[in-house]
């Protein structure tokens, strides 16, 4: 395999340890611009995923033999958020990592694209995935893999306005000759 190769594949139990540090090490860059009282809280919700049962699959990436990314898939806004009332009945995906020292490797883009094959194979014709303007180049990375805004689906935590994208799994170029 060449170097610098990224590999997605389902993660084992013994990536357990392994995607708790890179889920730490990718959103501990929020730590401070979060009142503390919400990272603490965010942080908890982040560490209590990686063994929720909730989550019907979870994703990791390795790049030269090391897990440096990974992400969550849930069949519904109930099973992410645990918020029925948002009325999405497609996966969803959450907490999308990447180790800060594996960024520009395109770990992101192909946890994305390994899990809107995921969401196709299982039968769903959209991809969704809530984030806030904090994670501005998030934003960005999603809206050039084609998500598109769900002003429908939008959320407000506490003060934050959580924003809804959509990603229509036919049509996503993300997905083409794949």
């Amino acid at each position: 395999m060449p170097e610098n190769a990224v590999v997605i594949r389902g993660a084992e139990l013994t990536d357990r340890e392994a995607t708790r540090n890179v889920l730490l090490n990718a959103y501990g860059q929020y730590e401070l611009e979060l009142p503390e009282p919400a990272w603490i809280q965010y942080k908890e919700s982040i560490l209590e995923a990686v063994d929720g049962a909730a989550t019907k699959a979870r994703l990791v990436a390795v790049l030269n033999g090391e897990v440096v990314g990974s992400v969550f898939l849930f069949d519904s806004s109930e099973a992410a958020y645990g918020r029925p009332e948002l009325d999405i009945q497609s996966p969803i995906i959450r907490l999308l990592a990447v180790s800060k020292k594996a960024r520009g490797f395109g770990v992101a883009t192909e946890l994305i694209r390994a899990s809107a094959k995921l969401a196709r194979d299982w039968g769903a014709d959209t991809l969704h995935l809530h984030t806030s303007d904090m994670m501005d180049s998030a934003v960005r990375l999603y809206e050039r893999l084609g998500f598109e805004r769900a002003f429908d689906k939008d959320l407000i935590n506490g003060e934050t306005l959580v924003k809804s994208y959509r990603l229509q799994l036919k049509e996503a170029p993300l997905l083409q000759a794949q």
